[in-house]
């Protein structure tokens, strides 16, 4: 089956900083599902915006008031088949990148790729969901030779 991958670009501070943004997106998404070949579903939106509109959503639907880079929402078992929707927020994740020293695509990719796991119902509450989880972020992301984005991480650990 056939998901479509849907990209609304709302900040254009994303295609200034990177002018492919919106193929780095669809390819990171597209990653993810073609190693669910299982999913049942019609379609992904994925939203390119701003701090400000991340942090209403967080806001709003998570009782959070601050921006986060991503916001992943699933949707109900529905007829037209969304799987769901996600946010992704310019500002937070530019200074991630710069603070962690990573290109912007690459850390662009990692989050996208994040988001749609979070949309097939995985989760990182729980240490062996989130082992398992960063397993398969590394596995997606080596596909689209994006280095592994928790290898600092686990050098500090």
């Amino acid at each position: 089956m056939t998901i479509t991958v849907d990209i609304e670009i709302e900040d254009e501070a994303w295609t200034t900083a990177e002018a492919d943004a919106e193929a780095l997106v669809w390819r990171a998404a597209q990653a993810v599902l073609d190693a669910h070949e299982d999913i049942e579903g019609q379609g992904i939106v994925i939203l390119l915006t701003d701090d400000d509109s991340v942090q209403a959503l967080n806001r709003d639907f998570r009782k959070k008031d601050y921006a986060t880079n991503v916001l992943s929402f699933p949707s109900p078992p529905n007829p037209e088949g969304q799987i769901g929707d996600i946010a992704l927020a310019y500002g937070v994740c530019a200074r991630e990148a710069a603070e962690q020293g990573k290109p912007l695509a690459h850390h662009l990719q990692h989050l996208v790729a994040h988001g749609v796991l979070h949309l097939l119902g995985y989760d990182h509450e729980r240490d062996d969901e989130a082992e398992a989880m960063e397993a398969l972020e590394r596995e997606i992301l080596a596909g689209l030779d994006v280095p592994d984005p928790y290898a600092s991480d686990e050098e500090g650990r």
